[in-house]
């Protein structure tokens, strides 16, 4: 028999399962985050955030965001992105619209005019944390 809090976990689940299949970002575990990111974290640097996007994550710490990349078939292959928080100048977030229902996510970098740009895939609700993260942690950075 079927109990209401098996249903709930079940549809927790599915929804956890569509977000990443459909690319909306989730918010990731952060000590698996920090498993599999330690090698590239210098001393006293501890993940305090992290979405992921897809097989793509975004990572926000004390000192710096993190932009991860698995690229290729088996992801075997990863772009690690560091951006300092006081590097970015400025940045900008499109929600969907009504034909175009995907939103955007661009960041500016200090000494560069092309941003680095993000798609979040219709309903990812977490578009709004993550921008939310950068306006923290570029008004708050660490020091």
């Amino acid at each position: 028999m079927l109990s209401v809090s098996n249903a709930f976990q079940d549809r927790k689940f599915l929804t956890f399962m569509l977000n990443k299949l459909l690319g909306n970002a989730v918010k990731a575990n952060i000590e698996q985050v920090s498993k599999e990111l330690g090698h590239i974290l210098i001393q006293g640097e501890e993940i305090q955030l992290a979405f992921k996007l897809v097989r793509d994550f975004f990572v926000f710490t004390n000192f710096r965001l993190i932009l991860v990349d698995k690229q290729g078939l088996t992801g075997k292959k990863v772009e690690y992105h560091t951006i300092l928080y006081k590097s970015i100048t400025h940045f900008s977030l499109e929600t969907g619209g009504r034909f175009d229902l995907d939103a955007d996510l661009k960041i500016w970098i200090s000494g560069t005019s092309t941003p680095i740009e993000k798609k979040f895939k219709k309903g990812g609700n977490l578009v709004a944390e993550v921008q939310g993260a950068i306006a923290f942690y570029t008004i708050y950075p660490s020091k």
